[in-house]
């Protein structure tokens, strides 16, 4: 009997490590390893006070099915975990997408409002231009035009002072004749 309880206990403490890893479903060696075990259990563990096989085979089965239906549970409940582990960071993940996209949706307005500022400040700058180059034109055309009216004004300034000069000559002649007149007619 003893042997049977140190062969089961080592038995549950396998069956428990390997019930951390997710169920698989066995290969066909891993399920003739499994029958060759639970033979020799059930072989190994005949009890003297029992002469019934069937019993034993009974309660061993008893007991490797409440020991499955306890990993059923275990595993279970692991997928729960994880299902919910999976669930928490695909809403987590979810949200960060939605800030993202909020994120990224102020910046593209941003970037279209600096872009339409640009566009303003480029079509003034080009008026600006257009209005500077317009007004050079503008300087020029009325400085040429002064720069002519003062040519012609110092033109009509030399006729002047030669009309002056020849007035002035003609004056003196006027009155030299006035002079021999007034000598001839004495």
């Amino acid at each position: 009997m003893s042997s049977l309880y140190t062969r089961s206990k080592e038995f549950t403490r396998n069956r428990k490590s390997q019930s951390d890893s997710p169920p698989a479903s066995p290969s066909p060696t891993a399920k003739t390893f499994r029958h060759e075990r639970l033979s020799r259990l059930e072989s190994g563990g005949s009890n003297p006070t029992t002469s019934d096989p069937y019993s034993d085979r009974a309660s061993a089965r008893a007991r490797r099915e409440a020991r499955e239906a306890r990993l059923a549970s275990l595993t279970s409940r692991v997928e729960e975990d994880s299902n919910r582990d999976y669930r928490k960071l695909y809403e987590s993940a979810l949200s960060e997408n939605q800030k993202l996209k909020t994120k990224l949706q102020e910046a593209q307005l941003e970037l279209a409002d600096i872009k339409s500022k640009l566009e303003k400040m480029a079509q003034q700058k080009q008026e600006k231009t257009s209005d500077r180059s317009s007004m050079l034109e503008l300087e020029k055309r009325e400085r040429r035009a002064l720069e002519r009216k003062m040519s012609e004004m110092e033109e009509e300034m030399k006729v002047l002072t030669e009309l002056k000069s020849d007035n002035q000559r003609l004056k003196d002649e006027n009155g030299a004749l006035i002079r021999v007149i007034s000598k001839l007619s004495k």
